[in-house]
């Protein structure tokens, strides 16, 4: 599977938003003073959002969402394309970012997505316009050998199952704990936050992190806690 697959997998540009932004929340509660694996941030800019993922092993991606619509990175640290795969300078692979349209060349140098040296730091790039039927990505020839070359398959496999069960399967496995599918379904809703489901799913999560993590993301809280906020 390589990021072609995936673009004609994914959900649309504002299901994704809310997948995303649905991941962080629920992670957020889990582990409230910790780095989490997934994150959102409802102002990365002035006119834009971006859903982010960290595994603490140097993999990752980055979703911007934009009035443009939506631009993805992916960085697999082991792939074959890596940039840093090249015996000489480090550079993208041939047509990762080749094709990258004008309204989101800004993302493909952005200092966020690039090492210290400006390299962009990606194996696997898509992309969707506000207006687009479907997401795209470059053309690219990938290295024969290898049944996930860019890393896209696993990268992105979360969001590719929009559902609260998925996310279940990873939290319960990643920090080894019983979670609550019902808060996680309350969340994957977009339903309001409350003190009830931020107990349901950790009683022991402080409740003003919680409620800050939320202002960050952008998620809407219930009235028990709209008093803790500011």
């Amino acid at each position: 599977m390589t990021a072609r697959d995936i673009a004609g997998a994914l959900p649309g540009i504002d299901s994704l938003r809310d997948l995303c932004r649905s991941m962080a929340m629920a992670e957020a509660i889990l582990n409230p003073d910790g780095e989490c694996v997934y994150s959102y941030s409802a102002q990365w800019s002035e006119t834009e959002e971006a859903a982010s993922m960290r595994n603490g092993s140097g993999d990752e991606y980055d979703v911007v969402f934009a009035p443009e619509g939506a631009y993805i990175r992916g960085f697999d640290h082991e792939s074959p394309l890596s940039p840093y795969h090249h015996e000489d300078v480090p550079r993208p692979w041939p047509g990762v970012l080749d094709s990258v349209p004008e309204a989101f060349r800004r993302h493909v140098d952005e200092p966020a997505f690039t090492d210290e040296n400006g390299c962009p730091v990606v194996t696997a790039c898509l992309w969707r316009e506000a207006d687009a039927p479907a997401w795209e990505t470059g053309r690219i020839t990938f290295p024969e050998g290898h049944p996930d070359p860019d890393g896209s398959h696993w990268l992105f496999e979360p969001l590719l199952d929009p559902t609260p069960e998925a996310f279940r399967a990873f939290a319960e496995d990643y920090y080894e704990v019983s979670v609550s599918i019902e808060a996680v379904r309350h969340i994957y809703e977009l339903h309001p936050l409350g003190r009830s489901h931020i107990t349901a799913l950790n009683p022991s999560a402080p409740v003003e992190s919680v409620v800050a993590v939320a202002g960050r993301i952008g998620y809407p809280l219930a009235g028990d806690l709209l008093s803790d906020v500011g």
